[in-house]
Parts: C-alpha cells; structure tokens; sequence
C-alpha cells in the first residue's frame, strides 16, 4: 500500500497510527486468493458489527491448533488454511490476512521475550520474538496475542504451571489472558507490553512476520538461515510437546470458556 495519499489537492505521508495503511496485500496476505476472501466471508456473513466480525475471525484462528513444523520458509495465510495447524508467525499471518479480508485494519506488534518463557516447551533460546496482534475496532487499537495457543494446549499449559508452581513457562502466564473479548487488551504474558518482564525490547509494527524477518535491523542480529535453523532443531521436541498436552487437556482438563459476544 503507498505511504501517501491525497488530501484536499495535497499529499501526505501516511501516519503508522493509520488504519488505512494496514488494510493492504503483502507476501504471506494474498487478499486477492479465492480461498482466503472465501472463508473470510463464511466467518463474518451474519455478524452485525465489526467487533463480531473480529470476533469470529479469531475465534477461528484460535482454534487452529498450535504446533511448531519444520519450515524451509515462511508459509502464507493460504498455506497455512490448507495445513489446518500452526506456529505463533503461522497464525499470525493468517489472522491479520482474515481480518483485512474483512476490511478490518489490522497489524503485528513484535516484541522480543525472554526464553524463560517458554521453559517446559523449549529451553534452548535466549530469547523468542513473538507476534502481538493489533486490531482496529472503535477507533482505536486493541491488542492480542491470545490467538496464538488453541484453547486445548492452554488448559493444559496453565495446569502444568500450577503443578509445577511456575509462573511463566509453555508461552504463557499461569495468570494470563486466555482468550480476548474484542474490547481490552489481552495478553497470554498477563501484563501489558510495557509491564511485562517478560518483554526485552519493542520491534515495532509489521504487516506480516516477513517483513520483520527480512528488515535491515532483524538480519543484523538474527542471521535468517541460522536463526532458521535453530528453530528447525528445536521444533521436533516442541511439536511432541504441545501433541501430549493437548492429550491431556483432552483426557480430562477443564474446557476453556467460551468467547462471550457483548451485543
């Protein structure tokens, strides 16, 4: 999408804070694939605002379930579909190509967490970058990242912390946010981004985890084949993880609560 537009015979740039500016196509959010407008309208068709409208696209996105496959490249919010499971950038993307299907501003805050956080899914990283949702509902942006962990993993992942009397540790709080309701901020950390001791540095926002990966700044610190590589070793005993929490969430974890809708 160009960073100008016209106003009154004048031009100018485009503020970040825009929410035209995050209403466009990218590499990994082909708006224009058949697949993606199409399930983007099933999901939406009887929703009577736009807040439902998000709702439901999230409601989606969150039940695809988490998981960590090996990848030569970052897959689009197409492949992702098709696949029918995810990482964090996955469904990241996949959640933001659906919202801008459906003419909802929408964007990625990444922030940079400290591996503590993932302790008990993985304790090889330093550091993990994860993709914060930002969504333009009521003139203003709301964030999640509550999307990124299907409610079965998260029963589970919330009762191994309490058995193991963590605080942090499978991607979340023990107290975090479990789902959003399409008005606050939600966080799966449980504090907000500036709060959060969990969080070492502020990214900046992104169309997509792509355009992260390939900045100018990313690749100085993270070369890409070798950060690829990293996750790729990582991701077998990730991926066996998430599979027997799931199990366990499915052989007796108390069910998460539903998504009220606030007519």
């Amino acid at each position: 999408m160009a960073d100008i537009h016209s106003l009154h015979g004048f031009t100018r740039k485009r503020s970040p804070d825009d929410p035209a500016r995050w209403l466009g196509s990218a590499t990994l959010l082909d708006l224009e694939d058949p697949k993606l407008r199409l399930r983007a309208h099933a999901l939406t068709q009887l929703c009577k605002s736009e807040r439902e409208k998000a709702l439901a696209i999230y409601g989606f996105v969150k039940r695809i379930p988490f998981a960590k496959p090996m990848k030569l490249r970052m897959r689009t919010a197409r492949e992702v579909l098709e696949a029918g499971r995810g990482d964090a950038d996955d469904k990241a993307a996949t959640l933001v190509a659906l919202l801008r299907a459906a003419d909802i501003p929408a964007r990625l805050r990444y922030i940079e967490l400290r591996g503590e956080i993932l302790r008990g899914l993985t304790s090889n990283v330093a550091s993990a970058a994860r993709p914060l949702a930002e969504i333009w509902l009521n003139d203003r942006w709301i964030r999640t990242d509550t999307y990124i962990f299907d409610a079965a993993y998260m029963a589970a992942a919330r009762q191994r912390l309490k058995d193991h009397d963590w605080e942090w540790g499978y991607g979340i709080h023990r107290s975090g946010h479990m789902i959003w309701n399409g008005v606050d901020d939600a966080y799966l950390g449980g504090y907000r981004t500036a709060d959060d001791p969990m969080v070492i540095e502020d990214l900046g926002v992104y169309n997509e985890p792509l355009e992260l990966m390939t900045s100018r700044a990313w690749r100085q610190i993270h070369p890409r084949l070798s950060r690829a590589m990293q996750w790729n070793m990582l991701a077998p005993m990730m991926e066996r993880v998430a599979r027997k929490l799931r199990a366990e969430a499915s052989a007796g974890a108390p069910p998460a609560p539903a998504i009220r809708r606030i007519s």
